[in-house]
């Protein structure tokens, strides 16, 4: 009866906000928008594009994911990711865009402001998120077009996390927990760094192209976060249903990530063009380090240890796709390769039971794509070898704070939601299986 009574009080909720939506009151545009007359078309084809592309990464993901898991939760850990597309697409047309790229709300240093969170009634609802192109977020395209892109980002990162806490964690508090990560880890974190105010980005000059620290980092550390607080499962022994699956997922990953990167250029420019072709080499050169070096080590090669290796190539190139040379960008995923694959077969870190290696691939790959960043970026003042060591340092502070900040964050999270509705399945419905338990299906 109790959980019925927590399906009841989620269903009036979502009532709540569908039928507030219809009322909400509508502000015309304000100074910041510029007049539709100033949109690039060729932006618009291209970002309509990247969005689509970006869009299709998170089914590549359910896939990706699926694959790796026992027989008995393939459905359940696929679904995990699936959800994402509908909560978190609701979440942010309500507040969560608002959160991400309203007004700020900071604090000045020396005269400037910088932002940790945006004003959460500036486009609630997506109002004011019109044709208009915003004039500093993004100037050739439709705001709506904007919006609608970063939204693509919000829903993944959370459908990231789920890989970590697969074959135990019951679905509704997955669902209320998705909700909290967003509104109180991704949103600030994404405003800090991508609003043209931000703390992160203006005062510590963080380079994060498309979502290496927004997107990885924070799901990497959530997911770190996550196992800690859910414990281990009680059989942490399993063999991979469906590697086809996961070969599947590397595809659509590898497919949508061009849209994730080279879309982040927010233009069809010569910028686009190289995120385009870093992404693509990076992963290769990943792809290849990995199974060689898994080789090295006397492991098999494997076709799940090359999917790993390429997905871990495209998390590392993401922070600096459009900032770097394609040289480098094979460097980048021969680094990333290397510690992502020592993270993953350490033995300490397995004993926590991360089931799918979250951190070791998307937590550390984040990690490395932003050091390498703060080494190789391109432009004055963008890194060590591009401003000196100042720079440098203030990306290795913003690394230190943004880790603190995303797991002590998603640690007090998980705790909250543990206490609201307890987190993990009972024995009988993990040894049952979650596809069964949880959904009443059967793979």
């Amino acid at each position: 009866m109790r959980l019925e009574k927590r399906w009841i009080s989620a269903f009036i909720i979502i009532t709540i906000v569908a039928v507030t939506g219809l009322f909400w009151q509508h502000q015309s545009a304000g100074s910041d928008f510029n007049l539709v007359e100033t949109i690039n078309f060729a932006d618009v084809a291209w970002l309509l594009t990247a969005s689509c592309l970006v869009l299709l990464m998170t089914p590549g993901l359910s896939f990706f994911y699926g694959g790796m898991v026992g027989k008995k939760n393939v459905i359940s850990t696929m679904l995990k990711s699936f959800i994402c597309l509908g909560v978190v697409s609701i979440l942010w047309v309500t507040i969560g865009f608002s959160l991400s790229f309203g007004s700020s709300i900071g604090f000045d240093i020396n005269g400037v402001h910088y932002g940790i969170i945006g004003n959460p009634l500036d486009f609630a609802f997506f109002d004011q998120v019109e044709m208009q192109p915003h004039n500093t977020m993004a100037p050739t395209i439709p705001f709506i077009l904007f919006a609608l892109f970063q939204m693509k980002f919000a829903v993944i990162t959370p459908a990231i996390i789920t890989g970590a806490l697969a074959e135990r964690i019951r679905f509704i508090s997955f669902l209320l927990f998705i909700c909290l990560f967003t509104l109180f880890i991704y949103a600030p974190l994404c405003h800090m760094i991508w609003h043209p105010h931000g703390l992160l980005g203006g005062y510590f000059g963080v380079k994060d192209f498309a979502g290496g620290t927004v997107v990885h980092m924070s799901a990497g550390f959530a997911a770190l976060a996550g196992v800690i607080v859910l414990g281990k499962r009680k059989n942490n022994e399993h063999i991979p249903t469906n590697i086809p699956f996961v070969l599947l997922g590397t595809g659509l990953l590898w497919f949508g990530w061009f849209g994730f990167n080279a879309g982040s250029a927010l233009a069809a420019n010569a910028t686009a063009a190289m995120a385009f072709a870093t992404t693509t080499i990076a992963s290769a050169s990943a792809m290849m380090t990995w199974v060689f070096f898994d080789r090295l080590n006397g492991r098999p090669v494997s076709a799940l240890g090359a999917c790993i290796g390429a997905v871990v190539g495209l998390v590392v190139i993401t922070p600096s796709a459009g900032y770097i040379t394609i040289p480098q960008s094979v460097f980048f995923g021969f680094v990333g390769a290397i510690v992502s694959n020592l993270m993953v077969n350490w033995k300490k870190l397995k004993q926590i039971d991360d089931t799918l290696d979250v951190f070791a691939c998307h937590g550390v790959g984040g990690i490395m794509g932003m050091i390498l960043t703060a080494i190789f970026a391109q432009g004055e003042n963008a890194s060590l070898l591009h401003g000196g060591w100042h720079v440098f340092g203030h990306h290795m502070v913003a690394l230190l704070l943004v880790s603190v900040f995303t797991f002590g964050g998603a640690f007090l999270l998980f705790k909250l939601t543990n206490f609201i509705i307890p987190l993990r399945v009972t024995e009988e419905s993990e040894e049952l299986g979650l596809d069964l338990s949880q959904h009443g299906e059967k793979f």
